[in-house]
């Protein structure tokens, strides 16, 4: 559909809030205090999980013979996106307890550059608005670093770390794109968002030696507890049900390409919410300056794609 005059007011409702919910997970993950990064990536996946469950199970059953044994033929590809999943929330998680999240989720979103650098490695032809895109987005990236090593509660390291978000997200856009053509979406996105859980779960309990005691607001389990139900409830629901699924069901009505294009909108929103509820201050000049240079470039680069597939928010 190209004709935006032709997509229904409730369409752009629905990518309104689905554009919000992605937004604000990382103001949202910052008001979660004294709790590390990957405890915090591996509560909200497990409670995605539970909150994708029910979905899963209805499709699963509705499904012909021919769906589920092409689904278990797959799901070394499930397993895989899983596993980038879980090291995108990872990095990304960890960034956040080093950076600010203005930085943050400009680097955490910037995977379309990434697309870029591989194929320009794999000497593959990209077209001139793509190059194009890249190098101001190359060239936003650089002054938003440069800047912010004069900006209170920034790291050069913060930043690495959300950029491996970006990278890392690239195996779990790849392996969608081929999948969900055919594959309904509780079919790909249960066994994905739990394999991811398991194995977030797993690099807490290695690195952060996260427990298992239930009683214990900082356990394998401890959104569970009163303290943080609510916020991981909410970025399972907000982020993870309504972000995810909003999208893909606008899908029917306004172009990926669109679509992609508003999603570029997403650090700048969730900067300002993040301003908003007070976990974050407004960046300096030089972070402004680049990051608009990065998300121009960012627009350059979604404009120019030959691909005409809209991303999956990375929250």
């Amino acid at each position: 559909m190209s004709d935006s005059a032709a997509i229904p007011l409730h369409a752009w409702v629905i990518m309104g809030v689905a554009l919000f919910a992605v937004s604000s997970a990382g103001a949202v993950f910052e008001m979660i205090e004294d709790v590390s990064g990957l405890s915090k990536a591996a509560w909200r996946l497990q409670a995605t999980s539970l909150v994708l469950f029910p979905g899963f199970l209805l499709q699963y059953k509705k499904a012909e013979g021919s769906l589920k044994l092409r689904w278990k033929e797959s799901m070394h590809l499930l397993a895989f996106s899983g596993f980038c999943l879980a090291l995108h929330f990872g990095t990304w998680l960890m960034s956040l307890d080093r950076t600010t999240l203005t930085h943050s989720l400009l680097f955490v979103t910037a995977h379309p550059l990434v697309i870029i650098i591989g194929l320009w490695l794999l000497r593959k032809p990209a077209t001139k608005l793509q190059s194009i895109g890249a190098l101001v987005g190359f060239v936003g990236a650089a002054v938003v670093v440069g800047g912010g090593a004069t900006e209170s509660g920034v790291s050069l390291y913060g930043d690495f770390l959300a950029f491996m978000g970006a990278v890392t997200i690239v195996g779990y856009l790849a392996i969608g794109r081929m999948v969900r053509g055919w594959m309904p979406l509780f079919l790909y996105a249960f066994p994905v968002t739990l394999i991811s859980a398991i194995v977030l779960t797993l690099w807490a309990i290695i690195v952060e030696d996260l427990t298992f005691n239930l009683d214990d607001i900082s356990g394998a389990f401890g959104w569970l507890s009163v303290t943080w139900i609510i916020y991981v409830g909410y970025l399972a629901l907000g982020p993870g049900l309504l972000g995810h699924t909003g999208i893909n069901a606008v899908l029917r009505w306004i172009p990926p390409l669109t679509i992609s294009m508003i999603l570029i909108m997403e650090p700048v929103i969730g900067s300002i919410i993040g301003w908003v509820v007070g976990v974050d201050s407004i960046p300096q000049l030089w972070t402004i300056i680049g990051g608009s240079l990065m998300i121009s470039g960012l627009a350059l680069v979604t404009f120019g794609s030959e691909t005409q597939e809209a991303p999956q928010p990375s929250d």
